[in-house]
């Protein structure tokens, strides 16, 4: 595929369209390289500014950031730089970091109206549903990320890692790859150095099949989202006890996931779970624990789910 059939496939799939402006993650490995690019090629340096997260925890961080506002200068885009420190060393430094470059893009996306735009590319897709799959008993592991979520775009969801490259080459674009991508010591570049290369090796087209998969599951997900309205058809997050447990299990499970994630606003991560319990409770003014400090209340032959 060509530099200028890329841009086409990115351009048809419309998440770069739009009147506000795009704040594109840029952290100076090839896939945020690729991604500003076509950004400012689909929309014009004037409506593409870039963010970098300098988190200063390895030595070619400096370098990394240097190389980001070259990139941004050549192409004529602004770029904003968070130079976040980490305070409490205890917990996951991935999480860590991954919660701070999100909440620095929130917050300079509300400032402008802006979409913001990552990276992200089919292989990382890949990666994200098998961990899901591995790590979350749950449905909705297997969807993997959406195109769009919100204000977040990833417009390269379906373009291989292999496809980016090959773009950047074209392109005479330089990229920085970070060292700890090639260890073993996350669960992620396990993923990728191991688990994906072994499934290929069981069937050459298992990236492909996965995604594939996951597509069709998306598909299917929209109609179950359905019936779920239709149970929740009055608006006010309640559905009668006695039709909740008349329902079979499966749109049951999904009714009660969506009455906690509406009650917490967030996925409540497990609440499905519960559902024969709630649809168990006998009294009046029963409650249950689903989790993440959101509970079921069954109050006058009504269910409802609410924090706290």
């Amino acid at each position: 595929m060509s530099g200028d059939e890329l841009l086409e496939r990115v351009e048809a799939g419309g998440l770069l369209a739009g009147p506000g402006p795009l704040l594109v993650m840029l952290s100076g490995g090839r896939d945020s390289v690729c991604m500003l690019d076509l950004a400012v090629r689909a929309r014009g340096a004037e409506a593409v500014r870039g963010l970098h997260v300098n988190y200063g925890l390895r030595e070619e961080a400096d370098e990394d950031e240097r190389h980001c506002e070259e990139l941004c200068g050549r192409l004529g885009v602004p770029l904003n730089v968070e130079r976040p420190r980490r305070s409490d060393r205890t917990g996951n430094l991935q999480a860590w970091a991954r919660d701070e470059r999100y909440a620095a893009a929130s917050r300079q996306a509300e400032e402008g109206g802006a979409t913001i735009v990552t990276g992200h590319t089919a292989d990382d897709q890949v990666e994200t549903i098998l961990y899901r799959l591995a790590s979350s008993p749950s449905r909705r592991a297997l969807l993997g990320m959406r195109p769009r979520d919100g204000r977040l775009a990833r417009p390269l969801l379906t373009t291989s890692r292999a496809e980016i490259t090959a773009y950047c080459e074209e392109r005479g674009l330089a990229w920085r790859d970070d060292a700890s991508n090639e260890e073993a010591d996350y669960k992620r570049n396990l993923l990728r150095r191991e688990l994906v290369p072994a499934l290929e090796r069981i069937h050459p087209a298992a990236k492909e099949n996965v995604l594939r998969t996951a597509a069709l599951l998306r598909e299917e997900a929209e109609l179950l989202d359905l019936l779920v309205d239709i149970e929740l058809e009055a608006g006010d997050g309640t559905i009668s006890h006695r039709r909740f447990a008349e329902l079979h299990p499966a749109l049951r499970r999904l009714v009660l996931q969506r009455l906690a994630d509406q009650a917490a606003a967030r996925p409540v991560a497990g609440a499905a779970r519960f559902a024969d319990q709630v649809a168990g409770l006998t009294r009046g003014g029963s409650t249950l624990d689903l989790g993440s400090g959101v509970r079921a209340v069954l109050e006058d032959g009504v269910l409802r789910a609410e924090q706290g």
